[in-house]
């Protein structure tokens, strides 16, 4: 355990050291999260303003974590309660990440509005898919911006929905992320 702890503490302190060598590794200064279930009986949505990350835009590889218990905005407590204990099981699965690379060949010292594909293992509830997800990113003079829209599918990541609130949530997720890097 103290290894795994040393590991993620050298992974989230990779970007401090690549500035400080001048490599092109850029670090999420303020990311977003929001998923969406629209069911028949109920519209449930909620996001976290905690989303991490890195961008090698040298290699064109990222990572990015959320932690589950983050997300809030749900229509009521119970709702939220029932999302981490008996859906995401958020003790058990503390964090969704997505980490890969970037298909398309971005100039990041050029400014302007690229459509990109990438494609890498999205993790949700302890299982791994590999995933092709669209994203726009934007670069400007002082920041880069990243923004994807895609579904999750609730039987890809094993998340059973009982049959008493079949009609409440939606067999597939709408999720939104947004993130700033700045350079």
């Amino acid at each position: 355990m103290r290894f795994k702890n040393l590991l993620l503490l050298f992974w989230w302190l990779l970007p401090v050291i690549g500035y400080s060598q001048n490599t092109a590794f850029l670090q999420i200064r303020s990311g977003h999260v929001e998923f969406s279930s629209d069911a028949p009986l109920e519209l449930i949505k909620a996001s976290s303003n905690q989303l991490q990350g890195i961008l090698d835009v040298g290699k064109s590889v990222f990572a990015f974590k959320v932690s589950i218990a983050t997300f809030a905005g749900f229509n009521n407590p119970l709702q939220r309660e029932h999302f981490n204990e008996n859906y995401m099981e958020t003790e058990v699965f503390p964090e969704a990440t997505y980490t890969g690379k970037i298909i398309e060949t971005i100039d990041y010292s050029k400014k302007g509005i690229y459509t990109i594909r990438t494609k890498g293992k999205l993790t949700i509830h302890g299982i791994a898919q590999e995933r092709i997800i669209k994203a726009i990113v934007n670069i400007t003079d002082s920041k880069i911006t990243v923004q994807s829209d895609f579904t999750v599918m609730l039987a890809d990541y094993e998340i059973k929905i009982p049959r008493i609130v079949d009609n409440n949530l939606s067999k597939e997720i709408k999720v939104s992320v947004s993130a700033t890097f700045v350079k």
